[in-house]
């Protein structure tokens, strides 16, 4: 069957070629992109702004980069924590859902009614967890979050107030089942000692994370504190990213938001999307492996040139970690999280290390701009992996992380379509093909 699908599928390229220059006659956007890489306009949105670039005139020019959550600079969040410990993450929760900053009565309901959803259904977690583990995790959270639609009394109801009270729930689950998958997966499949720890009401999101993920359940205040904002991070990044777009196309069919957000599971999977952090660690592993985190400036530029010249690592030519579709100078997160993995690497004698990704991303940056001539920072996946390693976090659960922090996202963006929008997402495509009628053909 192999060899026959094989010839069909040969046959089928030979017949079935699209040349690249009718994407510009017909003006058709690769990727829903336009030619200068900006995504095309595909809605608006209050929830959240991506600033990459300034125009003037027209003309596109590079900036430093900038990320608003409802109005409201990610800096300026961040920047907050230092003044008093809070439950970051969970306020940007609430300002990206409601649209606004609670007070502190509506965020101590608001942190009440997560807590409240912690726990998962009676008998969820042997029935659906322990009794059924799964190499992939991402397939795996996926398989959940849609057997959660058959514990909802009412799953098919899509009304938004309906759609936010099941949001807050997946909100609230998933950073537990996301461990407790985990947990099973090494217990059978690596032989390592199942340890299940009850979820604690007191503790906010990433501290729920990281005591569920270890055998004592112990972590410090700055780990806490730097997995927080890595959350807040990567709660939104406007409505056009991958995930959240498949999510709002889904739903905009009227089906459930199990089916949305399980979709947007699915396209954050990708390597090209969620996935990239986990690319960046690989790679990251095999340059040190090959050339040490002493290795010089011009020994970097070598490995650097051979990624790009798709000679080293997974021979794609790309390097992970650096460059952005929206950002060009810089990536605001990347800057936050770079900020704290070294504070992190600092309590973790791990200086050296954090250095070395430093070293290597600024060679990179300047060996792409004397080829392309084009000007790229690193992104929120090049130190993401690093911080996440640093906290113990084992590496089959880089991308779950990114679910748990974007389901808030993908939340919004579902019920701001439903609100002002609604109209199913369908987009066109023009056929290039020829037309030929069916009795003429020949040898069939």
């Amino acid at each position: 069957m192999e060899n026959r699908i094989q010839s069909f599928f040969e046959k089928s390229l030979e017949e079935n070629q699209i040349d690249n220059e009718l994407y510009k006659k017909y003006s058709v956007k690769k990727g829903l992109r336009n030619e200068d890489g900006t995504g095309v306009l595909v809605g608006l949105t209050k929830i959240s702004d991506v600033v990459g670039y300034k125009k003037v005139d027209g003309e596109k020019f590079d900036d430093y980069g900038s990320l608003y959550y409802r109005g409201i600079n990610v800096k300026d969040i961040i920047e907050a924590q230092r003044q008093e410990k809070r439950y970051l993450f969970e306020e940007v929760c609430f300002l990206i859902l409601f649209g606004y900053l609670p007070n502190e009565q509506e965020f101590k309901e608001f942190k009440q009614i997560l807590s409240d959803n912690y726990e998962l259904p009676p008998h969820y977690l042997e029935g659906n967890i322990l009794g059924f583990p799964a190499k992939n995790l991402m397939n795996k959270l996926q398989q959940e979050v849609l057997m959660l639609y058959s514990y909802d009394d009412n799953p098919d109801n899509t009304e938004t107030r309906e759609t936010l009270e099941k949001g807050i729930n997946l909100l609230a689950k998933i950073p537990s089942i996301v461990c407790y998958t985990y947990q099973t997966k090494v217990h059978y499949f690596d032989e390592q000692s199942l340890f299940i720890h009850h979820v604690n009401q007191d503790y906010s999101i990433a501290e729920t994370i990281l005591s569920l993920l270890r055998d004592d359940g112990n972590f410090s205040e700055k780990e806490a504190e730097i997995l927080d904002i890595s959350l807040v991070l990567h709660a939104d990044h406007g409505g056009g990213n991958n995930s959240t777009f498949t999510n709002v196309v889904i739903s905009s069919t009227g089906t459930d938001i199990y089916s949305a957000v399980a979709g947007a599971i699915g396209s954050l999977k990708g390597p090209r999307h969620g996935g990239a952090n986990l690319a960046v660690k690989k790679q990251m592993e095999l340059a040190i492996n090959e050339i040490s985190t002493q290795a010089s400036d011009e020994q970097i530029r070598t490995i650097i040139q051979r990624i790009l010249d798709k000679d080293f690592n997974d021979k794609s030519g790309l390097i992970y970690g650096i460059g952005h579709a929206v950002y060009t100078l810089s990536d605001p997160r990347s800057e936050i999280l770079a900020a704290k993995c070294k504070e992190l690497a600092m309590e973790k004698n791990r200086l050296e290390e954090f250095e070395f990704y430093t070293r290597f991303a600024m060679v990179a940056i300047d060996e792409i701009y004397t080829r392309k001539g084009i000007r790229v920072c690193t992104n929120v996946d090049f130190y993401s992996g690093l911080v996440y390693d640093m906290l113990d976090i084992p590496s089959d659960l880089y991308t779950l992380l990114f679910v748990a922090a974007r389901t808030v996202g993908w939340i919004a963006h579902n019920i701001e379509n439903k609100l002002y929008s609604n109209r199913i997402i369908r987009p066109a495509t023009k056929y290039v093909g020829g037309i030929d009628e069916y009795e003429n053909i020949e040898d069939r």
